[in-house]
């Protein structure tokens, strides 16, 4: 038996402690094919194009944009979305059938929503009532389900208390997205874009050396 617990950064409490039976055969090999899905997400689309910008030739500046819109989502979130989902996988906190909570209405929650589909959990994201419908429907075409509150700075509480009342798990990325990734690799937008601005396509470049880089 393996114990977990962790903390949502808003609701100020510990989420109850999580027994997870490892040796479970059943679980295993679901937890198995939960990671390759996750990392074959990755693996069967290349990464995204480093654009160049045309500017003055008298500026003297080489500025290239990275198009994280044509990640499955469309989103420039994807990448954290698919860390953190391995992150709680490993961590044994995403487990079979159990939903998987975000407190967000934007971009985080539409690839979260995407990749519990991919794995088979339900997936519910805790925004306030004021959100785009254009938003909800995002979430809700990769299988999410929106729930909303009527004040907004309750929204950390209430996907805290969600995932506690439904024995679900507050993905709570304000609180883990820096241990969920790191910049020198996992296919993080950073370790991307440093990749990138290595490569033989910006030899051309007036600087071998990127001089600044604005995310």
């Amino acid at each position: 038996m393996n114990s977990t617990g962790h903390t949502g950064p808003a609701a100020g409490r510990a989420v109850p402690t999580v027994d997870v039976d490892r040796s479970d055969p059943a679980y295993r090999a679901w937890l198995k094919e939960a990671v390759r899905k996750v990392h074959a997400d990755a693996n069967r689309s290349a990464d995204t194009h480093l654009l160049r910008f045309p500017l003055p030739e008298e500026w003297a500046i080489d500025l290239y944009l990275k198009d994280e819109s044509t990640h499955p989502t469309g989103s420039l979130k994807h990448r954290l979305a698919r860390s953190l989902f391995l992150y709680g996988l490993c961590n044994g906190w995403i487990r079979p059938e159990a939903c998987v909570i975000e407190a967000s209405s934007g971009s985080t929650a539409v690839s979260e929503a995407y990749f519990a589909k991919l794995i088979g959990v339900p997936f519910i994201a805790v925004m306030p009532r004021t959100t785009s419908r254009e938003k909800c429907r995002l979430i809700e075409f990769h299988g999410g389900r929106c729930h909303f509150v009527d004040d907004p700075r309750t929204m950390y509480e209430e996907a805290a208390a969600l995932a506690e009342r439904s024995g679900g798990h507050y993905i709570d990325q304000f609180t883990y997205a820096e241990r969920a990734t790191d910049w020198r690799g996992n296919n993080n937008i950073a370790e991307s874009i440093h990749t990138d601005a290595s490569s033989p396509d910006l030899r051309g470049c007036r600087k071998e050396t990127p001089h600044g880089r604005l995310v």
